[in-house]
């Protein structure tokens, strides 16, 4: 049992260094009268005679309390934690302090390992950055007196502040000197991070025996190892190298080194060079240096912004030798030998007396522009070049209509273009990359000043009066870039995005000309993206402001002859914007006229047909569908609106392709989300001036949905598939760079416009939404199929491999929902029992949710993703005398539509409907509440579904009911979809396919039967 926190607060403590540092342990004795405290710790520590210094600056034994490290840490926390809200908090609060920075230190992987000055193996804080020195001095300085107030004996190696008092002897054994407070503080870190890897719970952490408590080692034959690492970390000095030129004209001879050691103001870049090589050869001065030479630089290890040259230090007198403790030489020579392991070039400095400098050649500079300097940095050695100098070369691509002029001179005419030419994004278009070289700040380069760089083949090069610092390779490399044109598509894709990958190297991206006069359109970076196009006068509605800049931007697409993917959340009115676009294209005297064909699912054409009706009366509209269909007689002046199906279109095709049309509109686009299914082939047959993709789901499965659909509108815009999957897909997918999905941003946002009904200010009027998950339980029968289906599935699993495996996880978690749903819906035909709720929790809890929903006189809408047992819970329902409809798949497009009717008119108040048959194009605002009975593996889909009552036009709060049997795969799928669900818009996982690729122990862990709360099993 630990003491009383009260209690502790009031005690003295110190810590007591050991070797190796996990031996460390911390003293306590009670701070009212030595040797008083006789009261034992059960379990914890010894009490032992401790010599200390008390406040009146005299000796004393006091009988203290001595714990182990791991003893003392939750003790010492614990002491922090109290003394937060305590008037005093002592010593002990203090090295509570210090073991939680100690915690949050190794939390952050601040541990190396090495070895005690005694040979034992050890582990240390560190590497410390600069600002983690800075809060370990700072705890430092507030130690208080009695946290080392235990003197040093003539042995001690803690760096011994000196005496305590002002005066001669302070007792018989002459004045006390204690421990400098920052080493005594360090060798506590060090104690914690030795003690935290070998305990138990760092054991199981780590999963093995690699950090398991085991006794201390002795190891002097590692010490070498342990300097190295002690070197190439925060315990010895840190190297680098400055780079100076020989012999440069115009100069004197300048010094090997600096005197002294001198603060440098950064410590990691171009700019920190000595005062000795700043200045560029004089104006006007042709010839070039002789050469380069690197100088060895040391930073203290106490001050890393305090520098010196290895000469300076070698010679150790003046400032330099103040600065660096009498080992920095060995640690330099150290760290120099792993870097002349890393860049032979240094390997002379190793044999010379004193390590100052080496001369390079000019190939050694130029490994040092390159991989030779990014190896170095990786060993902590950095690598300044004098401020004079420009090093490098930045490039840029500009895109622009094709021009024969040279790289790096667009053409003027392009330059000052105003208009978009005719055809630039027409198919087989294509559009120029020319090259932009610039120097540093000084602007582009010429193509003389390209061709000096490349010819010198040295890497200084003296241009524009400043010396030039490039790698002859990357000169010959930019002068041989010559203008290649590309598709008009891909370009527009690069300048959007800003930037491209050719050869391998991602390079910025300009626009020039008319391409950036389409990119500003696009981007709305130009005041003629705001255009002030007016609802048309033949539209009988008013347009709601969301609305109208939907119609602004589907006209100002299709005008510019790109697609577009009007994504706005079900409900928003996409019809009717769509609708208005067909108006605005086909005014008088528009040069956009022509018929529209909207493709749509069978469900649909109805309410197209209606809307069109209503929104736009005397347009012409026929339905291509059924066997009477027909073209005959369109003309494109006519402006009429053609509806067909997605399965008509694909029997249809080469008649609706032999069609002049106007616009292509495929409504409910993710009926295509699969580009090489025989619907979406079909589709891309069929020819017109403009295309537009309704959909309320741009995503539901992965990203390879979304390039579908966008492919079809602006064909190319996000380039062929398996490079979308290498370039966007799977890099944003996986979460493992931020860069591409930022890209993939900037590329899709002018092409697809998103509102959804929560965002500010789309849909005010629309009433709440409330959705509830209920939890319900399995009946006797329902459990027992269960764990006989896991128990006989999963043995049969484990015996199979391949696609036979794949389909027997398929099959069990459909029969596992199934067996969720009703017992009769897993047995089928061969169930004997009822379809009464008695024998499932699910039909039990919609019996209560009709009753109460029917009785106040309102209207449900009921989703399954199975139509059995959709027909089981309508059989179920008549029984019990309640009316209601289904609608499924297999529902003629005639008998939907009057069901539909018959709902919206109040006279059958349950609808039965398929998910996937019935989950898009419906309105069906009459209903007040949403019954999800099972689970689909999609939140995207449910909320689809759900819209067919949350939609614009809704009046009532609409209350979402999904129903979960608990303790199941179904309840284990909800949480999953809650996640997803969180993700809106972003990338979705897939269903049923991703989860046969779950192991063994996965797929047991996931379908298991657990027991539900408070139900006792």
């Amino acid at each position: 049992m630990l003491p009383e926190i009260s209690d502790l607060i009031h005690r003295s403590a110190v810590f007591l260094p050991g070797d190796p540092a996990r031996s460390g342990r911390i003293a306590l004795w009670q701070t009212d009268g030595p040797g008083t405290d006789t009261r034992p710790w059960a379990g914890a520590g010894s009490f032992e005679q401790l010599t200390v210094v008390t406040t009146d600056l005299r000796r004393t034994t006091v009988r203290a309390l001595v714990l182990t490290m791991d003893e003392a840490l939750p003790v010492l926390t614990r002491a922090r934690a109290r003394a937060e809200t305590a008037a005093d908090g002592g010593s002990a609060a203090f090295w509570g302090a210090a073991a939680l920075l100690a915690l949050r230190f190794a939390a952050r992987g601040k541990l190396l390992p090495g070895l005690s000055p005694a040979g034992h193996d050890a582990w240390r804080i560190g590497p410390l950055e600069a600002a983690d020195l800075h809060e370990v001095r700072a705890l430092a300085a507030a130690m208080p007196p009695t946290a080392r107030c235990v003197p040093l004996d003539p042995e001690g190696s803690l760096d011994p502040e000196g005496s305590l008092g002002p005066e001669g002897p302070l007792g018989p054994e002459g004045p006390p000197r204690l421990p400098a407070a920052e080493a005594l503080l360090r060798a506590f870190l060090d104690a914690v991070a030795d003690t935290l890897p070998r305990s138990p719970a760092a054991t199981a952490a780590a999963g093995g025996p690699a950090f398991a408590a085991r006794p201390p080692e002795h190891r002097p034959d590692l010490r070498d190892w342990a300097a190295e690492v002690a070197a190439g970390h925060d315990a010895g000095v840190r190297i680098s190298l400055r780079i100076e030129l020989t012999g440069e004209p115009g100069r004197a001879p300048e010094a090997a080194g600096t005197a002294g050691a001198r603060a440098v103001a950064g410590t990691a870049g171009d700019t920190a060079v000595p005062e000795a090589s700043e200045a560029p050869a004089a104006a006007g001065t042709p010839e070039a240096p002789e050469g380069f030479r690197a100088v060895l630089q040391m930073h203290s290890p106490a001050d890393a912004a305090l520098v010196a040259d290895a000469a300076d230090v070698w010679a150790g007198s003046g400032a330099a030798a103040a600065a660096f403790p009498p080992g920095a030489r060995l640690d330099a020579l150290r760290a120099l030998r792993r870097a002349a392991r890393l860049w032979p070039p240094l390997a002379p400095l190793l044999g010379a007396a004193v390590p100052d400098a080496v001369e390079l050649a000019d190939e050694e500079v130029t490994e040092l522009l390159g991989e030779a300097a990014a190896a170095l940095a990786a060993d902590g050695v950095q690598v300044h070049w004098p401020r004079g100098l420009v090093r490098g070369l930045t490039a840029r691509a500009v895109v622009a209509t094709p021009s024969p002029k040279r790289p790096g001179s667009p053409d003027p005419q392009d330059a000052a273009g105003s208009a978009l030419p005719s055809g630039l994004l027409s198919p087989g278009a294509l559009l120029s990359f020319s090259w932009r070289h610039a120097l540093g700040d000084r602007g582009d380069l010429t193509p003389a000043e390209l061709d000096r760089l490349a010819e010198a083949n040295r890497p200084l090069v003296r241009l524009r009066d400043q010396w030039v610092l490039i790698d002859p390779a990357e000169a010959r490399r930019a002068r041989a870039l010559q203008d290649r044109t590309v598709a008009a598509a891909d370009a527009l894709a690069a300048v959007l995005t800003g930037s491209a990958e050719i050869d391998g190297e991602r390079v910025g991206v300009d626009a020039s000309g008319a391409v950036e006069r389409l990119r500003a359109l696009l981007t709305g970076d130009t005041p003629e993206a705001d255009d002030e196009t007016a609802a048309p006068p033949g539209l009988r509605a008013t347009l709601r402001d969301y609305q109208l800049r939907g119609l602004r931007w589907l006209a100002r697409m299709t005008s510019l002859g790109l697609g577009a993917c009007l994504a706005d959340d079900m409900g928003l009115g996409k019809t009717v914007t769509l609708i208005a676009l067909h108006l605005h294209r086909n005014r008088p005297g528009a040069a956009t006229t022509g018929p529209t064909l909207v493709v749509c699912p069978a469900s649909l054409l109805g309410n197209w047909e209606r809307e069109i009706e209503k929104f736009a009366p005397g347009t012409p509209v026929r339905r291509f569908h059924g066997p009477a269909r027909r073209l005959a007689g369109l003309t494109p002046g006519t402006g009429e609106f053609v509806l067909t199906t997605y399965g008509t279109m694909r029997l249809d095709a080469p008649a609706l392709a032999a069609t002049d049309w106007g616009l292509v509109v495929a409504d409910e686009a993710q009926h295509v989300k699969n580009p090489r299914s025989a619907t979406a082939r079909a589709l891309r047959t069929i020819p017109a001036r403009a295309r537009v993709a309704l959909t309320g789901t741009p995503v539901e499965n992965d990203l390879s949905e979304l390039w579908a659909v966008l492919d079809w509108t602006t064909p190319g815009i996000l380039g062929r598939p398996g490079t979308f999957r290498a370039r966007y897909a799977e890099p944003v997918e996986s979460g493992r760079d931020p860069q591409a999905a930022a890209r993939l941003s900037a590329l899709v946002r002018p092409f697809l416009l998103r509102r959804k009904k929560s965002d500010p200010g789309i849909a005010p009027e629309l009433p709440p939404k409330t959705e509830t998950d209920h939890p319900v339980s399995l009946t006797g029968e329902q459990t027992a199929l269960y764990e006989a289906v896991v128990r006989e599935t999963l043995t049969a699993i484990a015996e199979a491999d391949g696609m036979e495996r794949r389909g027997l996880v398929v099959k069990l978690l459909t029969s596992l929902k199934q067996i969720c749903n009703h017992p009769a819906h897993y047995l089928g035909a061969g169930d004997g029992g009822t379809t009464g709720g008695s024998r499932s929790g699910k039909l039990e809890l919609l019996d209560e949710l009709l009753d109460t929903i029917t009785a106040e006189g309102g209207s449900v809408l009921v989703f399954t993703q199975y139509v059995t047992m959709a027909r089981l819970i309508e059989r179920h329902l008549s029984a019990r005398g309640i009316a209601s409809q289904l609608l499924h798949g297999g529902t003629p497009v005639a008998r939907r539509e009057e069901l539909v009717d018959r709902f919206q008119a109040g006279e059958v108040p349950v609808f039965l409907l398929s998910l996937k048959a019935a989950g898009t194009g419906l309105n069906l605002t009459r209903a007040g509440h949403v019954v999800h009975f099972d689970r689909w593996w999609n939140p995207a889909v449910e909320e689809q579904a759900t819209d067919r009552a949350y939609r614009i036009g809704q009046t009532q709060p609409v209350q979402v009911h999904r129903i979960i049997a608990e303790g199941t795969v179904e309840d284990r799928i909800a949480r999953l979809l809650e996640r997803k669900r969180a993700l809106a818009d972003a990338v979705l996982t897939g269903g049923e396919s991703a989860l046969t690729e779950l192991t063994d122990a996965e797929l047991a862990e996931l379908v298991a039967l657990r027991p539900a709360a408070g139900s006792g099993r």
